[in-house]
């Protein structure tokens, strides 16, 4: 798309910027990424790491700016409701896990489903996964295989007021991001941001964009990218400690609110839009 624009840029006269996200920026070139930000008016994208290396591919740096992806948070309002204490020691009983997102390599899922099926047999979850993907057969059958299909749930695509519900009605998000094999990884991922404005606690992984927003053992729990064992562990220790899950949902809440609001993404993108504003001229 910004190869498209930059044509269209040259063949108007108009100016013209692009915004770059995770794929954009680890699956393309860096001399074609360089090549793009020296001739944009500016680049913006949506992570700190992101945006320290595209400010290294130009030799005008200051072309490239950060900004979060901004949450609305009228759709996403604060749940009304407390969750139920549950710490996995009743069958009956299940923590509620959580993951929305597409099945794809570099969210790994395939990861999350060897560490759950190491989970001691006394430690009762139940995992539900939103969203479509090509590995999901594969990932099922991973899971018939490790003795724990009986224990997940796919609900396949779901508009965005199930979705919320099932953000509020879980106990602990769990997306366990890596790289891909082409490259390819998360900048920050939107779920995440979703999950904590509803108060949810989340579990990732110390990778790109994510410890922007997650500082491990505060507002979330963050372990090594493709680290199974590390994964196991954090799992059981918080499935067992409702009180820990809620403190650090609730914070995790509150630095949504406070720091990825969409009006404040929307305010700073306005003041870049309009330096570089061309006046229409009239028909007169």
């Amino acid at each position: 798309p910004a190869s498209v624009t930059h044509y269209a840029s040259l063949m108007s006269g108009l100016p013209w910027t692009c915004s770059a996200h995770a794929k954009d920026i680890w699956t393309s070139r860096d001399r074609d990424l360089g090549k793009r930000i020296s001739a944009a008016k500016w680049v913006v994208t949506c992570t700190r790491a992101g945006f320290e290396h595209l400010r290294q591919l130009s030799p005008q740096p200051d072309k490239v700016h950060l900004s979060y992806h901004g949450l609305d948070l009228k759709l996403f309002a604060s749940p009304d409701h407390q969750r139920v204490m549950r710490d996995g020691s009743r069958s009956e009983e299940p923590v509620r896990l959580l993951t929305v997102c597409r099945a794809v390599e570099k969210k790994g899922l395939d990861l999350l489903i060897d560490a759950l099926a190491g989970i001691e047999p006394t430690c009762h979850w139940h995992w539900t996964h939103v969203g479509t993907g090509p590995l999901i057969p594969q990932l099922q059958q991973q899971a018939r295989r490790k003795n724990i299909a009986d224990r997940i749930t796919w609900l396949g695509a779901q508009p965005q007021k199930q979705v919320l519900d099932q953000y509020r009605n879980s106990e602990l998000f769990v997306l366990p991001c890596r790289i891909a094999s082409d490259g390819d990884r998360d900048g920050l991922p939107n779920a995440i941001v979703e999950a904590q404005s509803q108060r949810l606690c989340c579990l990732s992984t110390d990778l790109s964009g994510v410890p922007e927003l997650i500082t491990d053992g505060h507002n979330g729990i963050l372990v090594p990218a493709d680290d199974c064992a590390a994964l196991l562990t954090a799992l059981e220790a918080i499935i067992q400690d409702p009180q820990l899950r809620n403190k650090m949902g609730q914070r995790g809440e509150n630095r949504v609110r406070e720091q990825f609001s969409n009006s404040v993404s929307i305010a700073y993108l306005k003041q870049l839009f309009e330096t570089v504003l061309v006046p229409v001229k009239s028909a007169s």
